[in-house]
């Protein structure tokens, strides 16, 4: 999906646009370096979660199982500014579990893909909640945004939170309860 050649060409006329020399020292590269670095920050769309979900072990008795502060790092689709922060996932299986590097692996697919928190934070739970037994999901991300912190209103530091809900975590308020204790 990712074009090297295209954006090769449009960061050259971006630094034309702003005034730059596309081909003086140090600058060059850059066409280049940028066309490599979207390969690999946007590199989500070249992959699937339910890949990453597919192998599952038997349990015969489990509880909710969480895996918290799972880092990510995302582009805004709106400024193509970064944001970051953490992803906290809670589920409750249903005769199988994942490997947890998997939960990382799925924030990731969805990270790596030009986004917005809110419908990121949907896609991580209905891609846990579509791809393995369970009773339910619940995904809570925590993030800074760039477009907040350096532009426009210039709010360092303020974090945006978003909670998706599936399943059993949707009416079982003791549920999100614990889960948001445990996460605290």
């Amino acid at each position: 999906m990712i074009n090297k050649e295209k954006i090769e060409k449009a960061v050259r006329l971006l630094l034309e646009g702003i005034g730059e020399d596309a081909a003086r020292p140090g600058l060059e590269d850059t066409p280049d370096r940028v066309a490599r670095m979207y390969e690999e920050i946007l590199s989500g769309y070249e992959d699937s979660a339910e890949r990453h979900l597919e192998k599952t072990f038997p349990v015969t008795d489990s509880g909710m199982i969480v895996e918290k502060d799972i880092q990510f790092y995302s582009l805004c689709e709106h400024h193509l500014l970064p944001f970051f922060g953490k992803v906290h996932i809670a589920y409750v299986p249903v005769d199988e579990v994942v490997g947890i590097s998997k939960l990382a692996r799925t924030v990731e697919v969805f990270a790596r893909r030009l986004q917005i928190q809110e419908q990121m934070t949907g896609q991580i739970a209905d891609a846990i909640a579509g791809n393995l037994k369970t009773k339910g999901v619940i995904v809570y991300v925590e993030a800074e945004h760039m477009c907040v912190s350096m532009r426009g209103i210039k709010k360092s530091g303020s974090k945006t939170v978003t909670v998706a809900a599936r399943g059993c975590f949707e009416n079982d308020r003791d549920l999100r309860d614990t889960f948001f204790k445990m996460i605290c």
